[in-house]
């Protein structure tokens, strides 16, 4: 007997970067909308959308919060965009050891895009909505699973376990429970 094809959403936005005049808008409403309570305050330090700029140049590129890895990447590739160097990593997603980008400003706790979760759902992200000069695209489709998943050590558990080995349990701990009396 065969199995069916399984399927999965994949939710993404597209960037297009000679769209983005550099607002900020993206950061304002992420961080007030992730801010507990909702909309309480806004600090572009929490959003999990960061624009990068070259303000000579006049190039903004929006990047927004990939996934957490533990161990910063050996890859040091550099880009040139209109004869100005880039780092990789001014264009990376993950939060990782070796920069503070995408991580709570608090806590270090890594920060991941999550396209806005909420009850109710949105139509899509934050970000998205309120980007005027529309250089974020909210986009989903469905994607057929091939083979059959390995299961993956869920992200959250492995980004304590960082955090633990860096700054100790207890340390974790005392900051979890500071953050929790917030809100």
């Amino acid at each position: 007997m065969s199995k069916k094809p399984r399927k999965k959403l994949v939710k993404r936005i597209k960037i297009d970067v000679d769209k983005c005049n550099g607002c900020r808008a993206c950061e304002v409403i992420c961080s007030s909308f992730h801010a507990v309570p909702r909309y309480s305050s806004a600090n572009p330090a929490r959003s999990r959308i960061r624009v990068i700029r070259d303000p000579l140049a006049d190039i903004y590129v929006p990047v927004y919060a990939g996934e957490y890895a533990a161990a910063q990447c050996a890859g040091r590739n550099e880009y040139t965009i209109d004869g100005k160097r880039y780092e990789e990593c001014s264009f990376c997603r993950a939060s990782c050891p070796s920069r503070p980008l995408f991580k709570e400003a608090d806590s270090g706790l890594p920060l991941k895009c999550d396209m806005c979760e909420s009850d109710p759902t949105l139509e899509q992200p934050k970000c998205v909505e309120w980007c005027l000069a529309q250089a974020l695209v909210y986009e989903e489709r469905e994607e057929e699973v091939v083979g059959e998943e390995e299961a993956a050590p869920d992200e959250v558990e492995l980004g304590l376990e960082a955090l633990a080995a860096k700054h100790g349990w207890q340390t974790l701990l005392d900051t979890v429970t500071r953050l929790t009396k917030r809100g």
